[in-house]
């Protein structure tokens, strides 16, 4: 994906306002840090050690208490200076438990001369920053979708799910509606504000288009009903999706034989091997436990679909009981009862995905990308999803766009709401997007919600 494409990806652009935030934040810090530090002690540090921890501990603990996601855009000032508070703490305790980080000589002073007057700053600035840059918007943009009834019928049922960017809720009508919505002139009073999308059919064509044309002539944008889902769900619907999409539109970079594969799989390999050496003492653990609480196998295998439908085999620490299939495939559910007391707390943790990075290594996973499926389920859900093999075009991971932004799935209507979003990922899939997943997956294990099935 080139620099242009990357730039306007739906989820970059969603996220352009957070990360300067990001930025925003590293430049109070490192500005509060050196000005505080020259008045006390008559000189400019520049970038030392307390400074690289405290920004560190700062934006780690902002972002897993969500000041750099989208929700906190439409919180209340209390809840942005509650959200500060905790951050505040948490870098208090840090320098409670590590002074030294701080290089202050006077260290009768150190915590009233030095961090107080820095962190008073830094919190001054950084909720100014967040104030301004999500203040909400005195005019919120307004969409007009030109569907057909069908899709008329499939979005409303999308948007009951809520949009991703709540600034983005559409008006929806058909060919004739829009018609007269246009001739009756309520869209002049904010054209400039008014985005079309409009689905790839003739029959709208033959209605509506040359109004449409028109309009575009006079500032007004228009796009196609897939682009809109991207920028407002942040996923697909594959109902909404034909062949002729894949070959027009832009994206799939990640394909064997680009640049953007060999790095993928170069970042897998480094990031499998850490991974692996830092949680080998955890895994130990692991085995321990599992023996400790029923004697049974430590692992649990099955095969699942790899890249282009290949069947391979992953490992997991067993988490349920070791006859939970005898009657055959089937979803898990909500306080499964084959789950074991070990089981689940791994679960929570995702502690028991830890051996399917020796599949990374191998090549047949992904530490990113779809989750890979059993291809018993898959069976049925081919026939019920339409476009449902496209998840196949890439490496399964061990995270993925879905499993961040939707519950576990138990149940074919799971399943397609997880393929809009893995169709999403394919086509805008690249380091950044990966780097965003892998944050986003750190803070749902730290928060320990784990996978834990919707119904």
């Amino acid at each position: 994906m080139g620099f242009w494409m990357l730039w306007r990806a739906p989820w970059m652009q969603a996220r352009l306002a957070l990360a300067s935030l990001v930025l925003w934040d590293l430049i109070v810090i490192f500005t509060s840090y050196n000005v505080i530090y020259s008045r006390r002690l008559g000189a400019w540090p520049g970038l030392t050690l307390g400074l690289l921890v405290m920004g560190l501990v700062w934006l780690g603990s902002s972002y897993l208490l969500g000041r750099y996601s989208a929700r906190s855009s439409s919180g209340l000032l209390g809840q942005k200076l509650l959200s500060l508070g905790f951050v505040v703490f948490v870098v208090l305790g840090v320098f409670v438990f590590h002074s030294w980080f701080f290089v202050v000589t006077d260290a009768g002073t150190r915590f009233r001369g030095f961090l107080v007057p820095l962190l008073t700053m830094v919190s001054s600035l950084s909720l100014a920053g967040q104030l301004i840059v999500l203040r909400p918007r005195r005019r919120t943009l307004k969409w007009i979708l030109v569907v057909t009834d069908k899709e008329r019928s499939l979005l409303e049922k999308e948007l009951l799910n809520g949009p991703i960017n709540t600034d983005l809720i559409p008006r929806l009508f058909n060919a004739a509606e829009v018609e007269t919505f246009l001739e009756s002139g309520q869209h002049e009073r904010s054209w400039s504000e008014i985005t079309i999308a409009i689905s790839d059919h003739s029959h709208l064509y033959d209605v509506a288009v040359e109004r449409l044309l028109s309009l575009r002539g006079q500032g007004m944008q228009i796009r196609a009903l897939i682009d809109w889902c991207e920028i407002a769900l942040q996923r697909v619907p594959p109902e909404l999706i034909d062949q002729r999409w894949f070959i027009a539109t832009e994206g799939f970079s990640i394909q064997p034989g680009r640049f953007g594969w060999r790095l993928k799989r170069l970042i897998d390999v480094i990031g499998a091997l850490l991974l692996i050496v830092l949680t080998a003492p955890l895994m130990v653990l692991v085995i321990l436990l599992i023996r400790l609480d029923d004697g049974g196998s430590i692992f649990y295998t099955q095969f699942r679909s790899g890249i282009y439908g290949e069947k391979i085999r992953i490992w997991k620490f067993r988490s349920m009981r070791e006859d939970a299939e005898s009657e055959g495939a089937q979803w898990s559910s909500r306080d499964d009862s084959r789950v074991t007391r070990v089981g689940s707390v791994m679960r929570r943790f995702r502690v028991d995905e830890l051996p399917q990075l020796f599949g990374v290594l191998s090549g047949e996973l992904s530490l990113i990308g779809p989750r890979p499926e059993r291809p018993e389920l898959e069976i049925d859900l081919e026939t019920l999803i339409p476009h449902y093999r496209i998840r196949h075009w890439i490496r399964p991971g061990l995270s993925g766009w879905a499993q961040v932004n939707f519950p576990y799935g138990a149940s074919a209507e799971d399943a397609r709401m997880k393929l809009s979003f893995d169709l999403f990922y394919i086509r805008n899939a690249g380091v950044l997007l990966d780097g965003l997943i892998i944050l986003k997956t750190i803070r749902l294990l730290l928060s320990a919600k784990g996978a834990e099935p919707q119904t």
